[in-house]
């Protein structure tokens, strides 16, 4: 199935089901996952990138423990509207995914996340080893939550 952006792939998300959000690192994947009514995204796990078919076997496993019926991934655009190296990563990725899944895929503007993310930690008084350990799976559900709302406002 191929890669949409969220408003599009509004109508290829049954009415019910949760949704799995990624925040996509160099490093690490940020999980989270929502309720079947798309209400609230919650952290699911950081995952350790390793190697695309170890990353994507986990979350495939993870989006069939949850019965999702598709994928959020966060698309890091530049502030200006333009597109690096890392939105360019990120749909390859995507691209490279939706050959292993037949659930939709949808791209949602992660501008800022992680910095909203990290601030939000820093104000709950979070040490630095927390934040670092947590950072990516909260910034998932920062992106998902947001995708949710605007599915929410149709």
């Amino acid at each position: 199935m191929p890669v949409f952006a969220l408003a599009e792939a509004l109508t290829l998300f049954p009415p019910r089901g949760g949704l799995i959000g990624l925040d996509l690192g160099t490093k690490t994947i940020g999980v989270a996952a929502s309720d079947p009514d798309r209400r609230l995204a919650t952290p699911v796990e950081t995952i350790m990138r390793r190697r695309f078919q170890l990353d994507a076997k986990r979350l495939l496993a993870l989006a069939g423990d949850r019965r999702a019926v598709g994928f959020v991934l966060g698309l890091p655009v530049n502030m200006d509207g333009s597109e690096g190296p890392r939105a360019q990563a990120t749909r390859a990725f995507a691209r490279n995914f939706a050959a292993l899944t037949e659930l939709p895929i949808a791209l949602w503007d992660e501008r800022l996340s992680t910095a909203a993310v990290e601030r939000a930690l820093i104000d709950a008084d979070a040490s630095r080893a927390k934040r670092k350990a947590v950072i990516d799976q909260h910034a998932a559900a920062y992106i998902l939550q947001g995708a949710l709302d605007r599915l929410a406002r149709g």
